[in-house]
């Protein structure tokens, strides 16, 4: 089966490859060491990264687990601190985060294209320790190659979503063999534990339960909060928050606040988007609503008299949460189910309104909602009236936030637990 996903490899490649290069331009982000994704790096790279052979290879998809990445660093080098990492992300929007953020004794590159040829030419520039994956994106040559070279992998914060779990089930002659390169895996739930079983039986032994490093991630310190008074003047405005949002739900959510914006003329709107990229589309469709409409992104300068900000841009979205009053959960509106990072709200204790279902965050939704931290509405009109209640009451808006916070700092451990499982993968032998 590998060799046949190698022959395959190729062409489907370059089925995908000019959607891959609009995607690319169209998305902000880091782009200059995009060569690094074809194992091409340059002289000085080459010789900054002699410096990181024996490191650990961490490696984080995009902007989600390249936060998760950064908390499994700074938790990891408390035990060890001279433990050096490379951290390899696949989008522009994940490099550009790190690269702010990048601590000491980590470089950073970009995760190479699961070629055969490309992959040993980034392990033989590397010569890792050992390979860390976050969450979800399992690559065979990737994990093959470090077999190879005896090398340990380990899965941390695992998850398997419904819709993952069914094609890897259903191709589970090509998934099996895969999973069980894998050292060890930390995963989130029972319920995770036990749909890799289901897919590859003889996991059993190397699959733990170790929660989500999520419910430890804690904003820095040095967070850097946005100035809204130069986009909507000055005043105490009070902000509502689009996080994250998916196509249809900006709309969706501007309308339910434009029912409620005469109640409450000191409000304002911040839509971040999931996909920055979609900015102008936005731009459109927001104006077009009679909105005053400041484009982070964009050229002109903010006037002071925005009404709605929209802030398509990367790395950001934690400031926007610390400065809004209310946090409206995107991919959970206007058919969307999936759901966003509902956590990062919620350890900021952030008055929360989301959809009825969020697929991916669903242990972090049924803690929230038994502690009855968390307002969940389903349609246009109930999202207005939510609103609308939570902005006549600040003390129900601060409960909200307060019993929010409290489920998630409960829940909190799982970075020990997952520490725990890559220490011994990667030095039992110690």
């Amino acid at each position: 089966m590998h060799f046949l996903y190698n022959i395959l490899f190729f062409p489907v490649f370059l089925c995908f490859l000019p959607s891959q290069i609009v995607k690319l331009i169209r998305r902000p982000g880091e782009k200059r060491n995009i060569g690094e994704r074809l194992g091409i790096y340059a002289a000085e790279k080459k010789k900054l990264l002699e410096n990181f052979r024996g490191s650990v290879w961490l490696h984080a998809v995009s902007v989600g687990e390249a936060n998760l990445a950064l908390t499994v660093i700074r938790e990891w080098k408390k035990r060890r601190p001279s433990l050096k990492f490379v951290i390899s992300t696949t989008t522009t929007t994940a490099q550009e985060l790190v690269r702010k953020r990048l601590p000491e004794d980590t470089e950073l590159i970009f995760c190479p294209l699961d070629f055969p040829l490309i992959v040993k030419r980034v392990y033989d520039l590397i010569h890792p320790c050992g390979l860390a994956i976050m969450e979800t994106e399992l690559w065979p040559n990737l994990i093959c190659e470090a077999r190879k070279r005896g090398l340990p992998v380990a899965l941390i914060n695992g998850r398997m979503s419904d819709r993952s779990f069914k094609g890897y089930y259903r191709f589970r002659i090509f998934f099996a063999p895969l999973l069980e390169q894998l050292t060890s895996l930390c995963v989130q739930t029972g319920c995770d534990k036990e749909r890799y079983l289901a897919v590859a039986p003889r996991l059993e032994g190397r699959v733990a339960i170790g929660g989500n490093i999520k419910f430890d991630q804690r904003p820095p310190a040095n967070l850097n909060l946005p100035d809204l008074e130069e986009v909507f003047g000055k005043g105490d405005h009070t902000v509502i928050l689009g996080a994250s949002t998916h196509p249809e739900e900006e709309k969706f959510i501007a309308e339910a606040w434009l029912r409620i914006r005469n109640e409450f003329p000191e409000s304002r709107l911040v839509i971040v988007p999931r996909h920055a990229e979609r900015g102008r589309e936005l731009l459109n469709s927001l104006s077009n609503m009679g909105l005053k409409v400041h484009r982070r992104s964009g050229e002109a300068k903010p006037q002071g008299n925005a009404d709605c900000l929209l802030a398509d841009t990367t790395g950001e979205l934690m400031g926007f949460i610390a400065s809004a009053r209310i946090v409206v959960m995107g991919k959970t509106l206007a058919g969307n189910n999936e759901g966003q990072n509902i956590i990062e709200p919620a350890v900021m204790g952030k008055p929360i309104v989301c959809g009825m279902e969020l697929r991916n965050f669903r242990q972090a939704l049924d803690l929230l909602v038994k502690a009855d931290g968390v307002c969940r509405v389903s349609t246009q009109n109930e999202l207005a009236d939510a609103l609308k209640k939570l902005m006549s009451d600040p003390a129900a808006r601060e409960g909200l936030g307060k019993r929010a916070k409290a489920a998630m700092d409960a829940s909190s451990g799982a970075i020990v637990k997952n520490i725990d499982i890559l220490e011994k993968a990667f030095f039992s032998h110690e």
